[in-house]
């Protein structure tokens, strides 16, 4: 297979062989705009080469023909397109983007009725709010839809969206896993022809932009295509991606679970008909973290987190909430912007990334106990990749604020496995999600090296910190 995975800073493509893993590889950058005001947007252009381009090196690089293509996507990125020609009309609006927020208020007395729809929350993170902002101050011409939609078509000439994909933009019923027509009328979105809902597998159109031509086989948004390349898929697993920012999904079977911790309830993926489903969790800032202190010149990149943080024993009282583009779940706060405390004359560069890697692993530990509320039990593991998984320093402060052994993928970017996984099944729908994926094996484990008393003392200074940014900025 093909997979290729296009991603917020880059696109990252795979061919990948059932009985030789990874064959061939290939990516490419894309470069996001970050503007005043919590704007990012992107030129689709861009993120169209990058497919082709990343694919077309991933071929080269194995050297060897394959039998279908697998797409995963960003999920919440939306943009306006002409249907006909299949040029844009806007640029991308990129899922960090918070220009929607007006929208968000104006709708403030729908948010309960939305969020028991379609079991998302109101927030311009999701795909509805850009839409919406963009027929409202961009144009009216063209179809408006997520990333993926636009992808497909200019591959394949198919109009087509997965579910997983679909439960992004707070337009989907999510117990029928349909278009919600009264999720549209809330929008002002009833006149827009959206595209078809899909499974995750199956054959979807043939193209020619890698070269020969390939029939597209498997779509699935990028959290979800990691979900199912780490096997989670019985209820109570979960599993944390840390790119760009960091996300927790646990699985929650063939029923959505609407619990009243702050997480998402969304569509894990649809196979042969049948939904499965997931509780989502947000950390916005990941990576993007980290680039920004890379900015500021406090380390040199993501290479330089353990050799700088490992310089010293602690974060030195230092604590940072890295809600650098808002905190998400379970708070849904993105108004609210980072804090640095407990800085002093004797603060390193190391103190700061010790306080990034604990400010990240806090948040994720509450995502956790968010999941565990909900679903009534605790997580016994967390399987984990990424690129920042890399990092010793975070791994372990992740495994010690949990509470729990962490397991990290032999493969940090498991997402564009994902996509070759349901193009294996678009192919052979007999396949299994067990046979279609490689086998789960981790490449390291973490297991928590403080006690739970001292684990809490760490995460109660965290969020002291988030409740005094709550408090000086009330919703």
């Amino acid at each position: 297979m093909l997979a290729v995975d296009q991603g917020t800073s880059g696109t990252k493509a795979l061919v990948v062989c059932p009985e030789r893993g990874v064959i061939g590889a290939g990516a490419v950058e894309v470069r996001p705009r970050f503007l005043p005001g919590g704007l990012v947007e992107v030129d689709p252009a861009e993120l169209l080469s990058s497919v082709v381009d990343a694919g077309r090196r991933a071929l080269a690089d194995a050297g060897e023909p394959v039998a279908a293509v697998g797409l995963a996507n960003q999920g919440e990125t939306v943009l306006a397109w002409d249907p006909d020609s299949g040029e844009p009309l806007t640029d991308a609006l990129v899922w960090q983007d918070r220009r929607a927020a007006s929208i968000c208020d104006e709708l403030a007395r729908h948010a309960e009725e939305l969020r028991s729809l379609t079991g998302l929350p109101l927030d311009p993170y999701f795909a509805a709010p850009k839409m919406a902002w963009i027929r409202r101050h961009l144009t009216r011409r063209g179809v408006v839809t997520t990333s993926d939609a636009w992808l497909v078509h200019r591959l394949t000439g198919a109009y087509v969206t997965d579910a997983a994909t679909a439960g992004r933009t707070q337009l989907l019923d999510l117990d029928d896993v349909a278009w919600s027509p009264r999720a549209l009328e809330i929008y002002g979105l009833t006149e827009e022809g959206l595209p078809r809902v899909v499974d995750a597998a199956g054959p979807v159109g043939t193209t020619t932009a890698f070269g020969p031509e390939l029939p597209l086989t498997g779509l699935l948004v990028d959290q979800q295509a990691a979900l199912l390349a780490q096997h989670v898929t019985e209820p109570g697993s979960a599993k944390c991606t840390y790119g760009t920012g960091a996300f927790l999904l646990a699985q929650t079977g063939a029923r959505p679970r609407r619990g009243g911790s702050g997480l998402v309830s969304c569509v894990a993926w649809r196979l042969d008909g049948k939904s499965s489903y997931c509780l989502d969790g947000q950390v916005y800032t990941a990576a993007s973290a980290v680039r920004w202190l890379t900015g500021l010149g406090v380390i040199g990149g993501a290479e330089d987190i353990d050799p700088v943080g490992g310089a010293v024993p602690d974060t030195g009282g230092v604590t940072f909430v890295p809600a650098l583009a808002g905190l998400a779940a379970p708070w849904w706060r993105g108004d609210l912007r980072g804090s640095l405390t407990g800085l002093g004359l004797d603060t390193a560069p190391g103190h700061l990334v010790r306080a990034l890697c604990e400010g990240i692993a806090a948040q994720v530990a509450s995502l956790a106990d968010a999941v565990a509320a909900d679903l009534g039990e605790p997580l016994t593991s967390l399987r984990v990749d990424g690129g920042l998984t890399r990092s010793a320093l975070l791994m372990q402060t992740q495994a010690d604020l949990l509470q729990l052994p962490v397991e990290v993928s032999a493969l940090p970017d498991v997402t564009a496995l994902g996509a070759a996984a349901v193009a294996r099944i678009g192919l052979d729908p007999t396949l299994a999600i067990a046979d279609a994926a490689p086998a789960w094996v981790p490449a390291a484990v973490y297991e928590p090296r403080i006690d739970a008393d001292r684990a809490a003392e760490r995460l109660a200074d965290f969020r002291s910190a988030v409740t005094a940014l709550l408090e000086r900025t009330p919703s």
